[in-house]
């Protein structure tokens, strides 16, 4: 895949966020980093054209996003659906994660990850998205979780 072209200043800008991660990024890199999810490369703090993705696998064309409590606010999250937007454009799929959602349930968020990049191969959706915080009743989407995890269940 041809790389685009990155400013220097994106370029800084993504090795200071890859030197500053939070600790729900450093702990779901340590999943994906060097292969180990089935074989799967990701890379972390990546810029694609304007904006710096937090995970990118380019074979599966699939985006990891992870956000904090700044992402509770409607300015930012009307800023999140312009951005998803533009990944899709691109070709991507988005999948957002909350921070929480990593501390909390780590192996349930890898787990819906490694269905989105094995339904990328197939061309397929995955069956699985996490809403952002606030996205429905914890206690009913609790209830229709996939494989026993603790991950809340797509929104109404």
């Amino acid at each position: 895949m041809p790389h685009a072209v990155v400013s220097d200043r994106q370029r800084s800008q993504a090795k200071q966020l890859r030197r500053a991660m939070t600790r729900a990024e450093t702990l779901l890199w340590r999943y994906l980093k060097a292969n180990r999810m089935d074989g799967v490369g990701f890379r972390r703090q990546t810029p694609i054209r304007n904006y710096i993705a937090d995970f990118v696998c380019f074979s599966s064309k699939l985006v990891i996003e992870l956000d904090g409590e700044s992402h509770d606010f409607e300015e930012r999250q009307r800023a999140d659906q312009r951005r998803d937007a533009f990944f899709a454009a691109e070709g991507f799929r988005v999948l957002r994660f909350t921070n929480e959602q990593v501390m909390s349930n780590l192996e349930g968020v890898v787990e819906a990850i490694r269905q989105a990049t094995s339904a990328g191969a197939s061309g397929s959706p995955p069956s699985l998205t996490l809403p952002h915080k606030g996205g429905g009743n914890s206690d009913t989407d609790h209830n229709n979780s996939v494989s026993n995890s603790k991950t809340r269940g797509t929104q109404p």
